[in-house]
Parts: C-alpha cells; structure tokens; sequence
C-alpha cells in the first residue's frame, strides 16, 4: 500500500499543533493559577494600606493642626486636619491657601518667600506667623519623598506667650532701631539717659555740637550739651509729667545758638531734644518788624482791612476799619471772634439786612474753611455799598479787605449813562463824526457819517483805514484835496498836533464843514458838516445886505437933505409966526392968534425932529464932537424941567425931583445932557394919565453921576420893551399923539458918546423908569466921538 507524503505532512503538522495546543493550554493553566495568587496577595496588600492610610488621615484630623502637600506631579496640593476658628486659620482649602486673606501682611509675605525657598532649594524651615486675628500659628516647611509638607500649628499655652513676647520684643527692637536711624539723621542733637542720669545714647548732631568725633565718643566720654544753667533750669521747671520745654541760649560747635530744649524724664531715665530754633529767632523778630511796619502801613490806608487768626479772633485792624463800623477800640482790642463781630453789627443795623441771618452768617465763616478767596457785596442800610474780600491765610485765619465802592458804583452808573446818552447822541446828531485811532483806521461813526459818504454799514463797521475810506467815497478834485489834508492830519506823526478846519464844496453843490481834532490817545476826531443851506441863506443875506446898506446910505442921505432943506422955510415959518403974534406988528383977533399959537407950536415940535435926524446922523456919520465942561448938576436938572412947564401944565401932570444940595458939578456937554433929561421927561409925561405924577432923581455914585426919571402910567409891553432904543419905534399911548420914535434913541446915543449907560424897567400897567449913568469925568470929546 501506497501512503502519500503530502497527507504524511499534513498528518504530522496537525499533530504538532495539537501538541503545542495542550502544552500551551497546561502552561496558561498553570499562569492563571500564579496570576490568581498575586492578585489575592495584592488585594490583602490595598487594604492593609487604605487601613493604614485611614488610620493616618484619623490621626492627622483629630491632632490640631493642618498639613498641605504638595506632591509636584501637576495635582493639587492635598490638605488634612483641622484647627479652632479662634485661631484665624480658615478651613476652606481656597482660603486656607489664600495666605494674605487671613495672615498679616508682613507675614504672608515671609511664609510665600520660605515656600519659595523650600521648593527650589530645599530650605526647611519653622516661623511663627501673626493672623489678621491677632493670634500666633507655627509653620513648618520640609520635603519628603519628592514632596513639599508644610504643617501649621497653633501656639497656645507657654509657647504662645513667648511668640508674643518674641514679637513684641521684635517689634520694640525694630522701633528702637528705626527711632534712633531717625534721630541720627536730623540735623538736632538728641540724648538718652538712664535713671542714674549717666548718658547711654547720643546721635550724630550730638555729637557735634558737642566737638566730639562721634557719637559712641560722646556717650563714652559722658560729654554734657546743656551748661550748668540749663541743667538747673531743667531740674527747676519740669512739669508734673516729668517734660521740660524752653528756650535756652547755648554753645553748639563752637557758635552760641538758640535751641527749643525738650526733654522728658520716667522711672528708666530721661531723653531730650534740641531744635536750633536760632534762624527761626531771627525770622520771628524780623517777621514782627515787617507786620509792624504793615500795620503802620495799612493804618493809612483808606481801605478797611481786618486779620483773623485760625481761631477766627481778631488779630489785627487798621484805622480804616475802625471807622468803617464805628465799634468800641476796647472791644476790638478784646481780640473779639468773627461771629461775634458780625452780631455785633448786626445789632447795630450797620450791616446789610437779611430774611435768613443764620445761614447768611454761616456762608461767610465758611471762609476759614475755603482755599480761595471769596467776593461778596454788601449794599449797607446807610446807601453805602462795600466790595468784601475773604481772603484765606494759607498757615490758617482769613484777611478781611472793605472797599468802599458807592463812589465808584455811582461814577460807574453815570458813566454807563453818559455813554448812553453820548450814544444816542452821536447816533442821532446831523453833523457826520468819525474817530480816526492813532493807526489810521476808522474807530467810531455815526449814520450820518455813512449817510454824507454813501457808505454802507458793513463797509465802516470792517475798520477801515482812512485811505480806504477815501477810496470808496467818490470825490470831485476839491474833495480830494480836502481829505488829503484829512489824512494828513490823521497820519500825521507832528509832536504838537493842533485843531485845523476848513469847507469842501462837493461836486453835487453840496458844501461841508470839517474840523479835525486831535484826541489825547493819539487818535483824531474828524466832523463834517453840511452847511449848503447856511452858505445859500449867507450869500443871500450878503446880497441883501449890501443892497440894504445902499438903501440905507440913500435913506441918510435923503433924511440929511430933506431935513436940511426943510430947516432953513421951518426956520422963516417959524419967525414970521412969531412976528405975527407979536403986538407991536397989529392986533390980531382971538382966533387969529390961536391959529398963529398952533402954527408956532407945531413948527417948533418939527425943529425938534429935524433937529433930533440931524443930531442922530451926525453920529452915524461919526463926526459929533461934544462940548464937554464942567457944569452944574442942579441947574441943568432945572433947565431941563423949565423947558417943560408948559406941558406938565396943559396935561395937568406933577414933577417931582429928587436933587440932593451937595449933588455939586459934572463934566459933560451941558447941551445935551439937558436934551437927554428933556426927551426922557417929555415921554415920561406922554405915557402918563392926567394927574399924574413923574419923578426925576440925580445922585452921585463913586465915580459916576445918576439919572433917574419914572413916571407911573401905562407902561410899555414887553414885546416893545426890547426895541425901544430903535429909532423911529413907538406905542400907542392912548387919547394921545405917539412921538416920532426919536426920543429913546437920542437919549442912548448921547448917554453913551458919555461913555455911560442906559438901562429901563417897565411894566404895563405900573409904569416905566429910565436910569441914565454918567462918568463924572468922561473921556474926551474927541475920543468919544472917534468910538
């Protein structure tokens, strides 16, 4: 039989695999059973460690104290125990570690340094920290096994009261140090004895005031910096609590200063300071020369002014203020407070009256606490207005400053007014105002002014300069030399400027008036006027002028012939008259004779006229000459009256004069001082009711001679009274004939060739008093003929 090898192969393959199947299969029964053994073992191993590490964890929780662990592997750091909350040490895990939350400040930062230190280099260490509570915890840092163990403990009992005496005993060390670092670097000596009075500590200054080369010298060598008086002084003036303080003169360094001395004593010794107080000496006597002279100087001034100190009492006040309010010197110089001064003057309504006193009393003392200076106005009941200043002290107290401003205030008012009123003023006068300002530009106008130039309101409000302004006015060739001149006098740098003035005629016909006028800031006034119809109406009046002048000189020389050739047949009518009623040439019958009567008469009073047109032409002509000599007064008052007999008797008037005997002499033309008296009593008479009375007066005043004459009749009204001297002016007297119109004017013109004066008083209905005044010795005939 035949056996295939390949189905030999695959038989003894098979066979191997179920071989190493069974060997495998005893192997992986015998492993399991090892693996099951190891396993019970290490199951037995867990819990004996979970035992044992509960164990640990009880007894770390039940001792007071807490332990963090740090294992470094990335995880939180683990945390057992507990401590009391009288201890300060929180028990949440996020506080606990949160040191600066419940440790102070200094201490928190000394725990995280240590940590630092444990965890980089492996620094245990065991310091005891100070909680926010107050109470002591011990803290212990050290490794193990990789990891970083730090234990708090709180310290109770003996331990707790050496951490306290150890801190203390720390903190009183460390400001001992820090007192004496102090004190060796301030420039004043400072000491400290024992109880025994042995000198135990010095600093540098001490040192040196006493020539020592430092301080342990100083203390070594027991060398004293008060003398003998100072000492004793020491010993004599402490106090009840055992300090000394004064002022005392000693020697330092060789050099005799001023020190501020305090020193103060207990049962373990004594210690002092001494300040040199020697500059601060001699600013104090000098500060007190310098409000001394102050005071002097504020005394003289005419503003009140008024010191507090920071205790708000009166420090100081000047005249001024005394009698701004008028109060008691005693008690000002009480050093009164603030308050009481405004109650004070509230008391005596010197103060401005308010509905809520209290509070308005309680905002001005609000000064002392302001850092600026407060403004307030007080309108007093007596209409005077003061400006107050509070002025805070910047080492405490406030200055008081009142001025007195009603003056001011009322000066301030009406200049406002005035300026307003000057305002409206310039806006609505007709006459174009310009003010040039010193650099040539247009400062101030009016509407005129724009008006007279044609310039628009935004053009003159742009300030121009002059040469602008002339630019856009549109000139003829005498307007622009006109306002050259302008610019002249605007620009012009002369040192004495001076007013000039001059007219433009426009080249519409227009023509104006300017005046330029220098102002005291450097600037000029320039004025315009439009005198078109002024110059139209002048030139008319001197056409007609000139033709009245002519007409005039005509008239005179009509009047001066017409008289002249009346004079000579007046003259002839007269004396054949005369002779008709004269007897020796034949009787003439009664009526005869009264018509002759009336043709003499009525001659006569022509001659008077023609007489008095004469008289008044040659004086227009100038060429009267007065035959001046020395007369009788009282005879030519008689004359006068003679003259006039006749017509007091025909209107049945009564002349009364007043002629002193001693009225003595006068030099004057007697000739026509009687036609003066004549014509002044002839209208007295005219102007009289029938039985009336006129009275003449003469007297002598100083140097001149006086004539009055006054009648009591109709008067003359007062629109006549002011052309009474006019020739050819008269009223109507009533039944009465009205003069020529000559009498007054002669009367004036004759009184002032004189070199007097004539002055009248009338009124209607009482009558009229003429009062003639004479040089006793006038000027000489021919100089007053000249004049």
């Amino acid at each position: 039989m035949t056996i295939d090898a390949g189905a030999m192969i695959s038989v003894g393959l098979f066979g191997g695999v179920c071989a190493f199947a069974v060997v495998a299969g005893l192997a992986f029964l015998r492993q399991s059973r090892k693996s099951s053994q190891a396993l019970s073992r290490l199951q037995r191993q867990n819990a004996g460690l979970n035992l044992g590490l509960d164990r640990l964890e009880t007894i770390l929780n039940t001792d007071e104290q807490r332990v963090i662990v740090w294992s470094g592997n990335g995880e939180p750091p683990q945390i057992w125990g507990i401590l009391p909350e009288e201890s300060g040490v929180p028990r949440a895990p996020s506080k606990l570690l949160a040191f600066g939350s419940w440790l102070t400040s200094k201490c928190a930062a000394d725990l995280e340094n240590s940590l630092d230190r444990l965890f980089t280099s492996g620094e245990t260490f065991c310091v005891t920290l100070k909680t926010a509570v107050g109470s002591y915890v011990e803290a212990a840092g050290r490794t193990t096994g990789g990891a970083v163990v730090l234990r708090l403990r709180d310290l109770t009992g003996e331990r707790r009261m050496q951490a306290e005496l150890a801190a203390r005993n720390a903190r009183i060390s460390g400001e001992l140090h820090m007192l004496h670092a102090l004190l060796n670097a301030m420039p004043a000596p400072a000491w400290q004895s024992d109880a025994e009075g042995t000198l135990i500590w010095a600093n540098r200054a001490y040192a040196q005031a006493v020539d020592a080369p430092d301080a342990a010298t100083a203390v070594r060598e027991g060398s004293a910096f008060m003398d003998a008086a100072g000492r004793d002084a020491m010993r004599r003036e402490r106090n009840e609590d055992g300090c000394f303080r004064a002022r005392l003169p000693l020697v330092a360094a060789g050099q005799r200063r001023v020190f501020e001395v305090t020193d103060v004593t207990a049962n373990v010794g004594s210690a002092g300071l001494a300040i040199d107080i020697s500059e601060l000496e001699q600013v104090r006597k000098e500060l007190s020369r310098a409000q001394e002279f102050h005071g002097r100087t504020l005394d003289q001034l005419a503003t009140a002014v008024a010191i507090f100190g920071a205790d708000r009492r009166l420090q100081f006040y000047n005249a001024a203020y005394r009698q701004l309010w008028d109060l008691d010197p005693a008690f000002l110089e009480s050093n009164p407070e603030d308050g009481a001064i405004l109650d004070a003057l509230r008391s005596g309504r010197k103060i401005p009256e308010q509905a809520d006193y209290r509070s308005w009393r309680k905002n001005m003392l609000e000064a002392y606490q302001s850092l600026e200076a407060k403004e307030n106005w007080w309108h007093l009941p007596d209409a005077r207005t003061l400006r107050v200043i509070s002025n805070p002290n910047p080492h405490g107290g406030v200055t008081y400053i009142y001025e007195n401003v009603t003056e001011q205030i009322d000066l301030e008012s009406r200049y406002n007014a005035l300026a307003r009123v000057q305002g409206e003023t310039l806006d609505n006068l007709s006459e174009a105002v310009a003010v040039f300002g010193s650099d040539g530009r247009l400062r101030l106008w009016n509407p005129a002014f724009g008006q007279i130039w044609q310039m628009d309101p935004e053009q003159l409000d742009g300030v121009p300069h002059i040469n602008q302004v002339v630019a856009a006015c549109t000139l003829g060739e005498e307007e622009r030399l006109a306002w050259e001149e302008l610019v002249r006098n605007v620009t012009g740098l002369l040192d004495n400027r001076t007013q000039a003035a001059g007219r433009m005629e426009r080249y519409d016909g227009t023509v104006l008036d300017f005046v330029t006028v220098p102002l005291p800031d450097g600037g000029t006034l320039v004025t315009f006027v439009d005198v078109t119809d002024s110059v139209n109406v002048e030139r008319a009046l001197l056409e007609k002028n000139e033709a009245l002048e002519e007409a005039d000189q005509l008239k005179n020389a009509f009047i001066q012939h017409v008289s002249y050739e009346l004079r000579s047949p007046l003259t002839n009518i007269i004396g054949f008259a005369q002779l008709l009623t004269n007897p020796k040439f034949g009787e003439l019958s009664v009526k005869q004779d009264e018509y002759a009567n009336y043709i003499l008469s009525s001659s006569s009073a022509l001659l008077a006229i023609i007489n008095d047109i004469l008289d008044l032409a040659t004086i227009d002509a100038g060429i009267m000459e007065l035959d001046v000599a020395e007369i009788d007064v009282a005879a030519t008052v008689a004359a006068a009256v003679e003259g006039l007999r006749d017509r007091l008797e025909e209107d049945q008037i009564l002349l009364q004069t007043h002629v002193p005997d001693d009225i003595g002499t006068m030099i004057a033309d007697e000739k026509r001082l009687r036609q003066v008296l004549f014509n002044l009593i002839a209208n007295a008479i005219r102007y009289s009711e029938k039985n009336g009375v006129v009275d003449v007066s003469c007297n002598r005043l100083a140097d001149d001679v006086v004539f009055v004459v006054k009648d009591h009749g109709l008067g003359i009204p007062a629109d006549v009274l002011s052309q009474v001297f006019n020739r050819f002016v008269g009223h109507d007297t009533g039944s009465k004939r009205q003069g020529a119109g000559l009498g007054l004017s002669i009367v004036k013109s004759f009184v002032e060739l004189h070199g007097g004066q004539v002055d009248i008083d009338s009124r209607e209905g009482e009558g009229t008093t003429v009062t003639c005044t004479f040089p006793a010795t006038p000027k000489a005939s021919s100089q007053v003929a000249a004049e």
